[in-house]
């Protein structure tokens, strides 16, 4: 045999062996994910009060959270958006306003306890979302305006949503929303969104989708990223917790796929920002990954917004509680107070 044609076969066995050892690790990973990885975790409620599911025609089933028995104007809080999101993210808020005013939290779709069906995840699903959320307690509450806020990527659906209705609002909060950054600012087309349908095809689809879900989504992978957001060990172990159980519920790994496939981020976010004219609250901090503020000179000294840094990551509401509720009091101080009826 010659040196060439030895070569050959050496290359065919090489190539054969590869084949097999990644069919085997394919079938490994999904004989894991189906018989040791509890897709059915209990899952308790996210947070105190009312919980709910109302219906939106466009958004599908929506789960709402409510502690609605106090007088003044009503807040609904808003979660972030990631592999384990829901709205406990928003619970430190929430703990500290219930009792004070009527306050609201609303699972996104894919997420938490709302439709987590296998559909398309977009910007657009998101803001009919918000919507339905905020025509629901407008309702309970004589039609009055409300306040409304929202953690990181959701702050660019509410702006979306209170573009859309602005006679709906008081004012906007962000918590390290994103859009200011160099990589997810936006100044595209409008109501578009960055997805890739063929990554997106590819991720979520059998055998492979949830057994990949399932391996991101492993304990140690959630604390690195946790870890990323906070930028520092201490991420608080409550939020780790049931964000694994919230992970590990049937169909999470649906809206996951389209955020890492690029359909929950607009195209257009900056632009969206620049058209607010409703008061805005934001706030964001200076460690972890999401720290690229570049662009927040663009609204900065405009009269509505009112822009302020602490010394955290991406969820300073958990880090620094107190301050986080002291700015945010102080600027609702400075508005006007509508009057708000308790829910009938």
């Amino acid at each position: 045999m010659s040196l060439q044609s030895r070569d050959r076969n050496r290359a065919g066995q090489y190539a054969a062996a590869a084949g097999l050892t990644l069919l085997g690790s394919a079938a490994g990973l999904v004989a894991w994910s189906r018989l040791l990885v509890n897709r059915h975790m209990p899952l308790p409620p996210a947070l105190p009060g009312r919980h709910e599911r109302i219906i939106s025609r466009r958004a599908g089933a929506l789960s709402l959270y409510s502690a609605g028995e106090a007088d003044g104007v009503p807040l609904l809080l808003i979660h972030s958006i990631n592999a384990a999101a829901n709205a406990y993210e928003v619970r430190p808020l929430y703990l500290h306003y219930r009792g004070r005013r009527p306050v609201y939290a609303l699972d996104l779709p894919g997420f938490g306890f709302s439709d987590r069906s296998r559909r398309r995840y977009t910007p657009r699903l998101m803001v009919e979302a918000i919507h339905a959320a905020v025509d629901e307690i407008r309702q309970r509450h004589g039609g009055c305006v409300i306040d409304a806020l929202a953690l990181s990527l959701s702050a660019s659906f509410l702006a979306r949503a209170s573009l859309e209705c602005s006679d709906a609002y008081r004012s906007l909060a962000l918590i390290s929303p994103t859009g200011f950054d160099a990589q997810l600012s936006g100044e595209g087309p409008p109501d578009g969104h960055r997805g890739r349908d063929w990554l997106r095809d590819a991720l979520d689809r059998p055998p492979f989708g949830r057994p990949l879900f399932d391996a991101l989504v492993t304990r140690p992978s959630m604390r690195f990223f946790l870890q990323k957001t906070f930028g520092s060990p201490d991420i608080g172990e409550d939020l780790l917790n049931y964000d694994y159980a919230s992970a590990h519920q049937p169909g999470a790994e649906h809206a996951p796929w389209c955020f890492i496939a690029g359909h929950l981020f607009p195209t257009d976010t900056t632009r969206l920002y620049e058209q607010l004219r409703l008061p805005v609250w934001m706030v964001h901090g200076v460690r972890g990954d999401f720290v690229d503020y570049r662009l927040v000179p663009r609204v900065a000294d405009r009269p509505n917004w009112r822009v302020e840094t602490l010394p955290t990551g991406a969820f300073p509401h958990f880090e620094q509680p107190e301050a986080v509720m002291a700015g945010y009091d102080a600027f609702l101080a400075q508005l006007g107070a509508p009057s708000a009826r308790r829910p009938g």
